[in-house]
C-alpha cells in the first residue's frame, strides 16, 4: 500500500516529504484553499527528492496545459477530478503516455462497477467532489469487492481518498488499494504537520 500526501503548498512541507518519502505527493490547481499556480508548483517540484512522484491535480482544465506540465517535468502523473469525460481521457491518451488518475464519487455500488471502464491507469475513490475531508461510505466498496470476486473479476488498482487519516491507515487495508490519498488528515489547523506526515508513512510501512 502505497501513500499520496496531497494538497502541498510550501517549501518547508518539501522538507516533511523528503524527510518521510511518501510515493507520491500532489499539487491541486483547482479552485481550492491548497490551490497553487504552474509557476509555484516548479519551483516546489525542484525542491522534492527524486524517486518521490509528483501528481497534478486538476479540474477540467484544458487538455494542452495539462500535457504541458507534464512534458515540462513539473508533475509525473495527472489527477483528473472534475467529473472529466472519456473523450478528454482520449485526448490525453493521444499526448502522453504518462499515468492518467481519475476521481471517482463514490455513490452507490454501482458508481464504482462503472468506473472500471475508465481509460485511466488508476482510480481514486472519494466523497462528493473531493476535499470535504470525509469518508464515502466503504461498506459501498466492500460490497463492489466481495461481487467482483464471486464473479471471478479483478478491479482497477485505485487510491483510497476522502477523509483518509493515521488512525485509517490499518482499516484501509482490508480493501487493498494501490494507495492512500492523505491531506486533512496529516494537517493541523489548515497546515501540514511534519510528524502527522511521518507518523502517517510509519504507519503503513511498518504497522502500528
Amino acid at each position: 500500500m502505497k501513500i499520496k500526501i496531497c494538497g502541498l503548498t510550501r517549501l518547508e512541507e518539501m522538507d516533511f516529504i523528503n524527510e518521510a518519502t511518501p510515493e507520491f505527493i500532489g499539487f491541486v490547481f483547482a479552485a481550492s484553499r491548497r490551490q497553487v499556480t504552474f509557476q509555484e508548483a516548479a519551483r516546489l517540484r525542484e525542491n522534492v527528492a527524486e524517486g518521490i512522484a509528483v501528481v497534478g491535480v486538476f479540474v477540467r482544465e484544458p487538455v494542452e496545459n495539462v500535457v504541458g506540465l507534464l512534458q515540462d517535468g513539473v508533475i509525473d502523473v495527472a489527477q483528473l477530478h472534475g467529473g472529466e469525460t472519456e473523450a478528454y481521457l482520449a485526448q490525453l491518451r493521444e499526448k502522453t503516455t504518462q499515468p492518467l488518475i481519475q476521481a471517482v464519487r463514490v455513490e452507490n455500488v454501482s458508481s464504482l462497477e462503472a468506473a472500471q471502464e475508465s481509460l485511466a491507469d488508476f482510480l481514486l475513490f472519494d466523497h462528493q467532489g473531493g476535499g470535504t475531508g470525509k469518508s464515502f461510505d466503504w461498506a459501498y466498496l466492500r460490497h463492489f469487492q466481495e461481487q467482483r470476486r464471486r464473479e471471478g473479476k479483478t478491479w482497477k488498482p485505485f487510491f483510497l481518498a476522502g477523509g483518509m487519516d493515521v488512525e485509517k491507515v490499518d482499516l484501509a487495508r482490508e480493501f487493498q488499494p494501490f494507495a492512500i490519498d492523505l491531506s486533512s488528515g496529516v494537517e493541523t489547523d489548515g497546515r501540514k504537520d511534519r510528524r502527522k506526515i511521518l507518523e502517517v508513512v510509519r504507519r503503513v510501512r511498518h504497522g502500528k
